[in-house]
């Protein structure tokens, strides 16, 4: 039995604090390529991990921003890792035959929380409001049925590749350009009755796994080999992607842009319970904001 199966049957179990969750996109390489120490490794779509994580099947995991919120009275949010952008992020992107303006439905994909959540928000600021429809990740059979299409990750790039004059939305850049702030789509989280030692453990290997990515050029270039090889993009995709596109180092901007999601797209109220490595989150949490209307 796999690894993923038999974490499924963990269900009850202890919380594994050997197993750190990880989004299958290329969005996560810089952290998890060739990640040392005892850490073993669970991979899936992104709204699959909400579900990973709160039955304790791995320590920390960068599950949706928008799961995080509405998850909110069991998570807690770390601030120093995720999966973010400057801008545009293109792997998050709305798809169409026809002009924004003139979309009647959108296609939008079952694997993604916050894609979902925050684009009918976008729209909504522009005076648009179409219809949404939940469909699987697939472009074709999605504008087949639909005047928009939601693609996110590496089906995203690939599509955009193939059909750059379909493209009408960047997500990343549209949050940019009606806030003023980068987008944080993915943030890593831990339940909160986990032991902070065991969190700070998990986010210091993350953490030197990226400062190597960062500052040392060899094992950058073996992180976007093998992403290239994994994905089959061009090594100048890939190495455009990391560059200039995605980012998995949070800054104090995505703290508060993070906060500002919170409270305009999903509807919660003031603080948000951020993991704070100098005491025991498991007994001493942050208090819980209050929801506001449904996300």
């Amino acid at each position: 039995m796999g690894f993923i199966a038999s974490c499924r049957y963990g269900i009850g179990e202890k919380l594994r604090e050997d197993v750190i969750g990880r989004v299958s996109f290329a969005n996560c390489d810089p952290l998890f390529h060739e990640l040392g120490g005892h850490w073993r490794i669970l991979p899936a779509p992104p709204s699959w991990l909400t579900g990973h994580l709160l039955r304790g099947e791995c320590l920390i995991a960068p599950i949706p921003l928008a799961d995080f919120v509405k998850n909110i009275d069991s998570l807690q949010a770390i601030d120093s890792i995720g999966i973010a952008s400057d801008g545009g992020v293109g792997s998050v992107l709305l798809f169409g035959n026809r002009p924004i303006d003139e979309m009647r439905d959108i296609a939008v994909p079952t694997d993604s929380s916050t894609s979902r959540t925050l684009l009918p928000w976008l729209l909504s600021r522009r005076g648009r409001k179409p219809r949404l429809i939940e469909m699987g990740p697939d472009l074709e059979s999605m504008l087949a049925r639909c005047d928009g299409a939601l693609i996110i990750g590496d089906r995203a790039i690939d599509e955009a590749d193939i059909n750059p004059n379909l493209i009408r939305m960047d997500l990343g850049a549209e949050w940019l350009n009606q806030t003023g702030l980068p987008m944080v789509f993915g943030v890593f989280c831990a339940r909160k009755d986990t032991d902070s030692s065991a969190i700070k453990r998990a986010v210091s290997a993350l953490q030197e796994n990226l400062d190597r990515f960062e500052n040392d050029e060899i094992h950058r270039s073996r992180v976007i080999e093998a992403s290239s090889d994994r994905t089959r993009f061009s090594i100048e995709r890939i190495s455009h992607y990391f560059q200039s596109e995605v980012r998995n180092r949070l800054k104090e901007k995505d703290r508060e842009s993070m906060t500002l999601f919170a409270e305009q797209v999903c509807g919660y109220e003031e603080s948000v319970p951020w993991w704070d490595d100098n005491h025991d989150s498991s007994s001493n949490p942050e208090p819980v904001s209050r929801r506001r209307a449904s996300s």
